[in-house]
């Protein structure tokens, strides 16, 4: 190991704003769609899920959101989070490069997650709301929320996809210790879910499946709104307290980031961390690459058609234009469940179209090789989604030193993976399977699209 350089701000920094893209971008985003007529919606068409100040964050083009005082508050139980310098990595690597990474991990669920629960699940407070209906992948969101809403007096219900029901028993626990309730998605409770299982009954389920189960959950009931932990643009907006942090602590690390490295399955953690420093790209300040990386089993960007689709398997939801795989994808059972959904954050992808970004893919066993390394070097065990971004900067790290240059690495370290351990024991008896998915499935599933 390296001696360990942590950089810590005091809580009178955690942000008072949020930072909001959308002010700075070149071309305006590509509005919604109502899912029958194809119109760009308004605000009205999304008032039955969210309240309406979310709905407002949603389209809004101010640059800065003032985040209210009694989020702020719940936030200086773990914010701001620290930035550390993996040295004992870097050394084991043998880099020219400097490797950063920003700790998600030490909020109450163990993720950046409860950045935009808390602030979700105090805005439906504010607007009488009792009951708030969600889907989770790998659960991270879920008891994120679920904790968010027992914060705040509000029941929970929660989709959880079925395949992460049954390997993550202990997320599904951390959820109803916190008040939630819980059930595998495909579940009986909905039509949806009902339709999906008759379809299939050994359905692993997805995403865009557990997606479509909440929001019909809360569509029919006056006392529920939904909640959705990424993608969406209020999402995205709620965790650049992430990225915004990170500036500054870099500034006390006397160094900018060369390159910015998040995982993506929907883009919320590396929208957290990007967003705040792409502005000094898209100003003309400065030429840092920013590298989203996700599953190869999941490949959204670097294999998705950048096409208007559903956020869900039913076509409950506006149609947003995204890179995506097809609403109906069905992924592989890969143990990074937070990052198996069928598209990606419409503020990323344009972002990515646009040429901001860059994208990669990788598949299971790699990423838990890097995983491993940075549990070995620096000590903390990482969430198999974050895994992704580890291995990304490892490779540009790497790639740094095949070039006898220096550069400046930051990646999200999004979360620990101390509840991902049977993913660990599974990578060390060499049982990970490498799903690649095919593009003849991907030309396929885009007969399912709506034609605009």
């Amino acid at each position: 190991m390296g001696t360990t350089k942590k950089f810590l701000l005091s809580e009178s920094e955690i942000p008072t704003h949020w930072y909001n893209i959308a002010a700075d971008l070149k071309n305006p985003p590509a509005p919604p769609l109502h899912p029958a007529t194809h119109e760009p919606v308004g605000p009205e068409a999304l008032a039955p899920l969210f309240p309406m100040e979310l709905i407002k964050q949603e389209v809004s083009s101010e640059r800065y959101i003032a985040i209210p005082d009694e989020v702020r508050e719940i936030y200086r139980i773990w914010r701001p989070a620290p930035l550390i310098r993996a040295t004992g990595l870097e050394k084991a690597l043998d880099t020219p490069a400097h490797i950063y990474y920003k700790y998600e991990g030490v909020s109450p669920s163990g993720s950046h997650k409860p950045n935009t629960a808390v602030a979700q699940a105090y805005y439906n407070k504010q607007e009488g709301v009792k009951r708030i209906a969600t889907e989770t992948g790998a659960g991270q969101w879920g008891s994120s929320l679920a904790y968010a809403c027992n914060m705040f007096g509000i029941e929970s219900k929660v989709y959880m996809v079925k395949i992460s029901y049954q390997q993550k028993p202990y997320r599904r626990s951390m959820m109803e210790l916190w008040g939630g309730k819980v059930v595998a998605s495909p579940s009986t409770d909905t039509n949806s879910g009902r339709q999906a299982l008759a379809e299939d009954p050994n359905s692993n389920g997805s995403l865009g499946m557990a997606i479509s189960e909440a929001v019909e959950d809360a569509a029919m009931r006056e006392d529920t709104k939904y909640s959705l932990g990424s993608v969406l643009n209020h999402v995205l907006l709620h965790q650049t307290v992430i990225g915004q942090e990170a500036i500054k602590q870099m500034e006390m690390a006397g160094e900018y980031p060369d390159v910015v490295v998040g995982c993506a399955g929907g883009g919320s953690n590396a929208a957290g961390l990007m967003f705040p420093f792409l502005k000094d790209k898209l100003d003309g300040k400065r030429n840092t690459r920013f590298l989203a990386v996700e599953p190869a089993s999941c490949p959204s960007l670097t294999k998705g058609e950048y096409r208007y689709d559903f956020g869900d398997v039913a076509g409950l939801t506006p149609l947003m234009k995204m890179y995506t795989l097809g609403h109906t994808f069905m992924p592989p059972g890969i143990h990074a469940g937070g990052l198996r959904y069928h598209a990606m954050a419409p503020m990323l992808c344009q972002l990515y179209a646009e040429g901001y970004i860059e994208a990669r893919a990788y598949s299971q066993n790699p990423c838990f090789e890097a995983a491993t390394l940075f549990a070995r070097t620096e000590g903390i065990i990482p969430a198999p989604e974050s895994s992704h971004a580890i291995r990304g900067a490892i490779d540009e790290a790497l790639q740094a030193k095949e070039e006898g240059k220096g550069r400046t690495i930051l990646f999200n370290l999004s979360g620990h993976g101390l509840l991902d351990l049977q993913a660990y024991d599974d990578y060390l008896a060499g049982r990970l399977v490498d799903d690649e998915y095919p593009a003849e499935k991907v030309k396929e599933a885009m007969k399912s699209l709506p034609v605009i």
